[in-house]
């Protein structure tokens, strides 16, 4: 665990993460309520992936609390597999040497959140080394919607570069931005 003042960031495999589901819950749920995202508590529902995600070999997780242990910010991913659909959610094909996995090349990064009240301290930044530390990739795969200013300008300052644009699961999404990192 790394311990920053009061916030404390710890990184978790995927039995850790599943042992703190209802910490990630919360926070997925009070964070993607807001725009640009809306979620409804229908929406939150289906977080009952979570579990299934982290069954992956390569899922990792970073999960910050407050000093008295309140759940106050996530990052989770896992490494993308030869059979990943995220460059096929592409709306412009990107080479094929740039799509090219092999289960150890990129780190798909799903969800980084913070609860409001404790943005702006530098949680998210946190999460993120957190939870790169620990992944053994050489690059970072991500979307992010376009409205959440915040949260792209976060990964631009972190040296993500946008690469296209995706409808992740499918033609009604809305569309967001892709964005890699490379770790190299």
């Amino acid at each position: 665990m790394t311990q920053h003042g009061t916030i404390a960031t710890e990184h978790m495999d995927g039995p850790a993460a599943v042992e703190a589901e209802d910490a990630f819950k919360l926070i997925y749920a009070e964070a993607f309520a807001e725009p640009p995202y809306n979620e409804t508590e229908d929406d939150v529902a289906a977080f009952r992936r979570f579990p299934v995600q982290a069954r992956n070999r390569t899922f990792r997780a970073a999960l910050a609390r407050t000093e008295d242990g309140e759940p106050i910010g996530m990052a989770y991913g896992h490494r993308l597999g030869p059979d990943t659909v995220w460059w096929d959610e592409l709306i412009e094909p990107v080479p094929d040497d740039m799509r090219r996995e092999d289960g150890h090349r990129t780190f798909g990064l799903m969800e980084l959140a913070v609860r409001g009240p404790w943005r702006g301290q530098g949680v998210a930044r946190r999460l993120h080394t957190t939870l790169l530390d620990a992944v053994g990739a050489e690059r970072v795969l991500l979307n992010v919607h376009p409205a959440s200013k915040a949260a792209s300008a976060a990964y631009r300052a972190w040296g993500y570069r946008k690469i296209g644009e995706a409808r992740p699961r499918g033609e009604g999404a809305e569309l967001h931005d892709v964005m890699l990192l490379d770790l190299r």
